[in-house]
């Protein structure tokens, strides 16, 4: 994926039907959330199983798709409207979710990293104190 080459095309787009008024970051996170809330209809219903058999199933694979590629629209011209560069905030996030969940302390579990216990609290609690 080329962001730069897709934000430009975004550009080009919403100009050619002046729509760029309406591209405001409110209206766009808007528009985000409704795709969003579009692409969890697909899963509504579903067993945690279920859910994984979207991928089999063509015609819902492609709906699913469709909405996944809404998302990622809104959310790479909302971050081109605000000038941030997604790319950086992704990696400047990754980064910071590597610190915040360490393999040592997440591997096999989903436990928020602010909910987990440190290591000293988890030797205590096995020691009865």
């Amino acid at each position: 994926m080329n962001l730069p080459e897709i934000q430009q095309r975004l550009r080009d787009f919403a100009a050619e039907r002046h729509w760029d008024r309406f591209h405001t970051p409110k209206n766009l996170v808007m528009a985000l959330a409704v795709e969003s809330a579009e692409l969890m209809e697909h899963f509504q219903w579903l067993s945690p199983e279920q859910s994984l058999d979207v991928q089999s199933d063509a015609e819902l694979r492609q709906a699913v798709a469709e909405e996944l590629a809404d998302v990622a629209i809104y959310l790479i011209r909302l971050a081109d409207k605000l000038g941030i560069d997604l790319e950086i905030a992704i990696q400047d996030k990754m980064q910071r979710n590597a610190d915040k969940y360490p393999v040592s302390l997440a591997r096999g579990n989903a436990v928020k990293y602010n909910r987990r216990k440190t290591p000293s609290e988890e030797r205590n609690q096995e020691a009865g104190t």
